[in-house]
């Protein structure tokens, strides 16, 4: 039903508000329960900036029970006079609403569990006296002028009589919003598109969130289904952080909704990488390549008949154009490419051939490829200038040996930092290592220019805090022989 019948969604989003779909970023909430994440003060104010900048309607600034830390954060958030709604998350405990009135915030969004087995086993309390909390402390926010969102906690597990009467309730006493929260990641698009549409019918007037884990790797999609189906705002985090799996991706989400259904929600999309890496720095979690929208293999292109089709149309092997993200796609030369990918290659490198000096050079490609992991602009270079017979590259004094030894940040994992410095091209070997500095690292380049760009290279690694390298000058095998660099 969900991946079905598009005439019917673009009807359906010309009556949603010409298409207004509000995204709400929980970084700095659900994001910093991540096992492991902790943001300083000024990585929040800086995040909650990039965030304002990005374009996201509501910002979840954290929940000021948490500590005086956290607390002050969100003060700090309340204050920037951003363009984003700051919320702050508590639970249905006048204490916590007065902590969140006290920093200022646009709104407060009380939580309470209503589920069975949170109501038994978390709060021992009943269906009654769960609601009588959730009233108290809703009407205590409103009568204070804020806005109030309630969210049923694990909303999905709820029986649908007892959350239409405790939802009902929330409305009743002053809450605007309702956020359907699918707290362990259960459901599934068709079931989610369901109940919000029930809810929808049940609760007239109300405005609806979604809030999708991804315990099963649906969150994205169980969100679209939500917006599909009559909620407004969805919520999501950068990177796709939060507790266990975290819940939807702020940047799957803003791309799916512009791409497969025609809305706009107000993203500066081009920006949504560098906050990407951003929090990646500051979390110390870092994106696997095949990450979608924003991994570094979201826009290459390898296999030989891939190639030549997006050569000739990108739209055959890509979903959108990368531009829109201020990416561009790459294409990558080894074993599995044809003649158009290192034609494209040499086109890129300036090296003119012909079609019997093309057939030769994929061939010695390939033969490399079989004996070496990785293909590097040099080794093509090399290649074509044997084939051809004549410099390629210009007059290269002898190689440059660098010793480069690198401090990580601290909150950052060292072994996270050596995965991505191993793939600069160039690096030879790296080690983790005791004492002032984390991290060893052997470049072999042809002359000090490149050896420049290898040492610009791993300083721009996230997470890098600083590097000092030495030029090896002389160096010595097992068997006590010299080598002059």
């Amino acid at each position: 039903m969900f991946f079905s019948g598009f005439s019917k969604l673009m009807d359906f989003v010309m009556w949603k508000m010409g298409g207004k779909v509000i995204l709400l970023d929980s970084t700095l909430r659900e994001g910093e329960q991540t096992p492991g994440v902790s943001f300083t003060m000024e990585e929040k104010l800086e995040i909650a900036k990039m965030l304002d900048d990005v374009g996201v309607g509501m910002i979840e600034a954290g929940s000021p029970m948490v500590s005086e830390g956290v607390k002050e954060a969100v003060k700090k958030i309340a204050n920037e006079s951003l363009r984003a709604e700051v919320i702050a998350h508590v639970r249905a405990v006048k204490e916590d609403v007065d902590l969140a009135l006290d920093c200022g915030v646009d709104r407060v969004a009380i939580f309470m569990g209503t589920s069975p087995i949170h109501r038994k086993a978390k709060f021992k309390l009943s269906e009654k006296e769960i609601i009588e909390k959730v009233v108290k402390a809703v009407e205590y926010a409103r009568d204070h002028g804020v806005k109030v969102r309630f969210t049923p906690e694990d909303a999905t597990r709820t029986e649908r009589d007892y959350l239409v009467r405790v939802c009902s309730a929330a409305l009743e006493a002053g809450a605007d919003r309702i956020s359907v929260a699918d707290t362990v990641g259960i459901m599934t698009p068709d079931s989610m598109y369901e109940l919000v549409s029930f809810l929808s019918q049940k609760l007239s007037g109300a405005r609806l969130d979604v809030h999708c884990h991804n315990d099963l790797g649906l969150a994205v999609a169980n969100s679209l289904a939500g917006m599909k189906a009559g909620a407004d705002v969805i919520h999501v985090t950068v990177n796709g952080l939060g507790e266990r799996a975290g819940i939807a991706s702020l940047s799957e989400v803003a791309v799916a909704l512009k791409v497969l259904m025609g809305i706009d929600p107000g993203i500066k999309f081009h920006l949504l990488t560098e906050l990407s890496s951003m929090v990646e720095r500051y979390s110390g979690v870092y994106l696997s390549p095949h990450t979608p929208i924003i991994g570094t293999n979201a826009f290459s292109h390898k296999a030989g008949v891939h190639i030549a089709a997006v050569l000739a149309d990108p739209a055959t092997y890509e979903a959108f154009d990368p531009s829109i993200l201020g990416r561009r796609r790459k294409i990558v030369v080894d074993r599995y490419a044809g003649k158009h990918a290192v034609k494209a290659k040499l086109d890129e490198l300036g090296v003119e051939v012909d079609e019997e000096q093309l057939e030769k050079i994929t061939k010695k490609i390939k033969e490399l490829s079989d004996r070496k992991k990785r293909i590097e602009n040099a080794d093509i270079l090399a290649i074509a200038e044997k084939v051809l017979g004549r410099n390629v590259r210009g007059e290269s004094p002898e190689g440059v040996m660098g010793i480069v030894m690198v401090k990580v940040e601290s909150h950052v994992y060292t072994t996270n930092i050596i995965r991505r410095i191993i793939n600069i091209p160039g690096v030879e070997s790296a080690f983790e290592v005791s004492g002032d500095y984390d991290i060893v690292v052997y470049v072999q380049t042809r002359d000090m220019s490149e050896l420049n760009e290898r040492i610009e290279a791993i300083r721009g690694v996230r997470g890098v805090e600083r590097t000092t390298t030495k030029i090896v000058l002389k160096k010595f095998d097992g068997q006590n022989k010299i080598h002059g660099t």
